[in-house]
């Protein structure tokens, strides 16, 4: 099933303080994932991240 996401960009906790990075949210459950960057890849990784932690065992491809 193809699931749309939020991106939000946010401020994260890096190891040596703030770094630029994204929230990517599922809109059908609102479970979210942090990545770090804010590039296209960085997207990308996210919805990989989300499709690895469904918590209800969907295997969804998102699409922002």
């Amino acid at each position: 099933m193809r699931v749309k996401i939020d991106v939000s960009e946010e401020e994260l906790d890096g190891d040596y303080g703030a770094v630029p990075g994204l929230i990517i949210t599922c809109t059908r459950c609102r479970h979210s994932v942090e990545v770090f960057g804010t590039e296209e890849n960085s997207v990308k990784r996210g919805a990989v991240m989300l499709r690895g932690e469904c918590p209800f065992d969907e295997d969804n491809y998102y699409e922002a």
